[in-house]
């Protein structure tokens, strides 16, 4: 039987970020598979350039009656609705880590036959994520942090009002050079997880703008904490995934030292509900309309980014990143009971047995 992937589109606002693109569709096309695309307003990639390559074609939100036999790929969480599933879904769940409605969305599944196959748990043998867009989201992200910062020293409040895309790089340097230029001086930041994907992509923001960056990592962090030297960067962007073991970097003991020059705090990993949450000054995500939490304190100020959906900032890159990445695996779910896509599904039966 051949392998159908039915390519849904995202119902979250502002997301316009597409798991593949025609060039990879057409790549697995030529393999033997069967890519039905549905229609979307919001996608940055039109529904006529997946056409041209011999995708089929179905209406907005279709998948949810499209044959039991495809794999419903997305981006980003499902419409929060009351309905079983039963299809095998392929998205980031973000129901692993005890988020708010896991127990709901998991008993979905239970209840329609469904699997979920989390992109974020399709790693190789050595547990290393075989896609991700991480990269781009830490790029935004900082890109996020340095709007924030200009938007403060204009004395505009919020520091900075609500995010749109663009339609290339180019162009969100030209914009972030310019506001610069207005400043009187230039921001330094801190990058925590300067090694990783999100920390590289927030060091080379940086960089194309000529700013000071300190790139800090597991050896910076081996103490465990207090981390006194990021209250000295304006800006501090941290790109490192909660867990466990990662210790606390700022608290609000120390957000209270006088001596604090921190003024932006950009969330790249955007884990505020978590048990483990590293920065937990704050408790909630922000979004594109609302990008800023503005906490009651003064001289300086400090606004703290967390928006779960960074790279939809740059959704023309961050799609032909991901889907360049993501296509090698999907040339394998044929067999989706073994290699990445089986160790997702054990992940998915384990999360499972706890509801």
């Amino acid at each position: 039987m051949t392998t159908h992937i039915w390519l849904r589109a995202e119902s979250k606002p502002n997301e316009r970020r597409v798991a593949v693109t025609p060039k990879d569709a057409a790549r697995l096309i030529a393999d033997g598979f069967t890519i039905t695309v549905e229609a979307s307003d919001q996608r940055a990639i039109p529904l006529a350039e997946y056409e041209a390559v011999g995708c089929l074609s179905a209406t907005e939100g279709s998948w949810r009656s499209a044959p039991n036999e495809c794999f419903i790929l997305g981006v980003k969480e499902l419409p929060d609705e009351n309905i079983e599933l039963q299809h095998r879904h392929i998205y980031f769940g973000h129901v692993y880590k005890d988020q708010p409605g896991w127990h709901q969305t998991l008993g979905r599944y239970r209840a329609g036959g469904g699997v979920l196959y989390d992109l974020e748990c399709l790693v190789d043998e050595n547990n290393r994520r075989v896609a991700a867009f991480g990269y781009w989201a830490g790029f935004a992200g900082a890109a996020t942090g340095v709007m924030s910062w200009c938007g403060q020293n204009r004395g505009d409040n919020p520091s900075l009002a609500k995010l749109g895309s663009f339609p290339n790089v180019d162009l969100l340097i030209e914009a972030l050079k310019s506001a610069l230029t207005q400043c009187d001086e230039l921001p330094n930041m801190i990058v925590m997880g300067a090694l990783g994907r999100s920390g590289r992509g927030a060091v080379n923001l940086a960089n194309e703008l000529g700013l000071t960056v300190s790139k800090w990592d597991m050896a910076e962090t081996a103490s465990g904490g207090p981390f006194p030297e990021l209250q000295q960067h304006n800006l501090f962007v941290n790109c490192i995934l909660a867990n466990e073991d990662c210790p606390q970097f700022i608290t609000k003991k120390d957000i209270a030292n006088e001596d604090r020059v921190l003024s932006v705090i950009v969330d790249v990993s955007c884990d505020p509900e978590s048990l483990y949450n590293p920065i937990p000054i704050y408790h909630r995500c922000t979004t594109f309309e609302e990008p800023v939490i503005s906490l009651p304190i003064e001289d300086p100020p400090l606004d703290i980014i967390a928006i779960d959906h960074l790279p939809s900032m740059l959704p023309l890159e961050s799609s032909q990143d991901y889907s360049h990445q993501l296509v090698q695996a999907l040339l394998t779910l044929d067999e989706p009971t073994k290699g990445v896509w089986g160790r997702a599904l054990d992940q998915f039966n384990r999360h499972m047995r706890r509801i």
